[in-house]
């Protein structure tokens, strides 16, 4: 199975090396929010895919991807996480299905 680290983007990479202090807090605030969602975590991963995508923030969807496959999402339902935004996102949502579906095939 892929690497998740080996799909953070260059950038978060660089923010969590050269801002720690900064880095550590925002970890500490992602995962309380995890812990106070009452979303499962598949769940959430395919909600964060989905707002990732209509944000068109594709450098993060390969992590969040190769996690929620790890959660137990299929590959159907990446595609629909990525899909879900359409009609109000617009058809730029399309962007990310290629980089979920590389992200997702990945052995």
């Amino acid at each position: 199975m892929t690497d998740k680290n080996a799909t953070i983007s260059n950038a978060f990479q660089t923010f969590m090396t050269e801002a720690p202090d900064h880095a550590k807090a925002w970890g500490g605030m992602i995962q309380s929010l995890g812990q106070a969602s009452a979303l499962d975590a598949k769940t959430g991963e395919l909600a964060y895919i989905a707002v990732l995508a209509a944000l068109n923030r594709t450098s993060g969807i390969p992590f969040h991807v190769i996690s929620a496959k790890e959660k137990g999402a299929s590959r159907e339902e990446v595609i629909s996480a990525v899909l879900v935004g359409l009609p109000a996102a617009g058809h730029g949502v399309t962007q990310a299905l290629p980089v979920a579906l590389e992200a997702f095939d990945q052995e």
